[in-house]
């Protein structure tokens, strides 16, 4: 395959993607709005359940990684537990339910299925062990 033929079979990717972006990206729109106001109520305190809700609502969530520093302070002014912003955190970043459907036209769908799993699954199972070993090195301290 020539650079040329590649190119243009990378443009014509791009165009057949351009729709579905679009619908993703309206649909981010609305509804980022509308969790962000009541991310602070939906959070329990309770050590077990908070990672769960947290990596939940960073799944349906979607943003920058950048943007997840912000909105994990004002979480956190909040009353948020730790546990449950850092779950958040990392499942806004890594998580992609709303890129799904992108990610399983490009990259397939059992492939796009299990990264997503992983990705939940490792966002709520890092956000407690860095909260556990916070927690140990400040009682060491």
């Amino acid at each position: 395959m020539t650079s040329k033929e590649a190119f243009l079979k990378a443009l014509r990717t791009f165009k057949t993607s351009i729709p579905i972006m679009a619908g993703i990206l309206l649909i981010i729109n609305l509804l980022n709005p509308l969790l962000r106001d009541s991310y602070a109520d939906i959070f329990t305190g309770n050590y077990l359940l908070d990672p769960l809700i947290g990596a939940l609502a960073g799944s349906i969530s979607f943003g920058i990684p950048v943007t997840s520093y912000v909105v994990g302070g004002e979480l956190l002014s909040a009353g948020v537990s730790l546990v449950a912003i850092t779950a958040f955190m990392l499942a806004w970043a890594t998580v992609g339910s709303v890129m799904l459907p992108l990610e399983i036209k490009h990259l397939g769908k059992k492939f796009a299925l299990w990264r997503n799993f992983i990705s939940f699954v490792f966002s709520i199972v890092i956000a407690v062990a860095t909260v556990l070993t916070l927690n140990l090195f400040n009682g060491a301290a």
